[in-house]
């Protein structure tokens, strides 16, 4: 019998094989089916509802206190934050990512994050920092209205050329870089934008409680 764990990488790395490659603005990938419907609902009704935040000021750390995390507290607590982890730091999954990404993952860290972003949300454009190696939305809303929601991908000028599609278990990827603009315009929210933000970090990342593994680097 298949394990949770096992479904959510096999789920992915069938995902990851029939990705949709973009080369412009820079490369990134969009995804659909990225796991298991039932994971993905599971995530989506994890019994953290939106924090109360106010103006980000178009930055997610400006709310660093209420931010959640697949960390080791949570992965105990809570099944699917446990199978979620376990597929992403196995090195089926990690090899197929370095693979189909051309990126080297050795020594990084795993970061999942959980976001449910609400109305008056928005990101400035920006690219991630440098100790980020690797990064992924994976958009887990439904219903009518949110189709707008995607990601906004964003030229060396700042200026929106793409936006991915967000629809219920969609999602992005990109490799971090100095050309990598995106962000979030802002724009009606009716409900929440629920996703998780998964990134490889490397050794120097210095909030060890956001990582899923923070004493086990990618091999």
């Amino acid at each position: 019998m298949t394990s949770p764990a096992a479904a959510v990488s096999q789920s992915f790395l069938r995902c990851l094989d029939r990705s949709r490659a973009a080369a412009q603005p820079y490369r990134h990938w969009l995804l659909s089916d990225a796991l298991p419907d039932d994971s993905a609902d599971a995530i989506a009704a994890l019994p953290w509802g939106p924090p109360p935040v106010s103006d980000t000021y178009g930055k997610r750390e400006t709310n660093n206190a209420s931010r959640t995390y697949f960390g080791v507290e949570n992965r105990a607590q809570h099944p699917v934050c446990e199978e979620v982890a376990q597929a992403f730091q196995s090195t089926a999954v990690t090899d197929a990512i370095q693979k189909t990404c051309d990126v080297d993952l050795t020594g990084t860290n795993l970061r999942i994050e959980y976001c449910q972003d609400t109305d008056g949300f928005w990101l400035e454009p920006h690219t991630d920092i440098g100790v980020k190696k690797f990064t992924m939305l994976i958009y887990l809303s439904k219903g009518p209205g949110c189709e707008d929601w995607g990601t906004d991908v964003l030229d060396d000028s700042k200026t929106i050329v793409a936006r991915a599609p967000y629809a219920f278990n969609e999602g992005l990827i990109f490799i971090p870089g100095s050309n990598t603009w995106h962000g979030f315009a802002k724009r009606p929210i009716n409900g929440v934008r629920k996703s998780i933000i998964v990134n490889y970090v490397s050794s120097e990342w210095r909030a060890r409680h956001e990582l899923c593994f923070p004493d086990h680097p990618i091999a």
